[in-house]
């Protein structure tokens, strides 16, 4: 009888222990649109472009940058924001936020597990630069 537990039990506690360790499923990504871009004449150099943003529940942006001027525009859901050396904020349809070129965005997530979020980002940036700067 020992040895049938033996039998049974190791290599189920090894399958056990091994799913254990597998990684967790990663939040959902954000679904990014690009629904303009613009050269502009008198700013020799830069151009503007107009995002759409569809936060899923539960989303989470890794740290990052931009490199430019980032106007955000809350259309639906809630979504939180912060910079480095800022404070965190939960915004609202209506509600916007502001980064600079030399921002290091600290925190951008949907304030919600269970509903989407939705939002319009206008940037005025470098040519030829991307907009979405991953920070380590």
């Amino acid at each position: 009888m020992t040895r049938l537990i033996k039998t049974i039990c190791i290599p189920l506690g090894i399958a056990l222990g091994a799913f254990a360790a597998m990684p967790t499923s990663a939040a959902p990504e954000a679904a990014v649109t690009v629904l303009s871009t613009k050269d502009l004449a008198d700013m020799p150099g830069k151009e503007a472009i107009v995002l759409a943003v569809d936060f899923p529940p539960g989303s989470v942006d890794p740290v990052h940058r931009h490199d430019a001027h980032a106007f955000v525009y809350v259309i639906e859901g809630s979504i939180v924001m912060g910079v480095k050396g800022g404070q965190e904020v939960t915004l609202t349809p209506g509600q916007t936020f502001y980064e600079g070129p030399g921002d290091i965005h600290t925190v951008g997530r949907n304030a919600s597990a269970t509903k989407p979020a939705k939002f319009i980002v206008t940037m005025v940036k470098n040519k030829g630069v991307p907009f979405f700067i991953p920070v380590k």
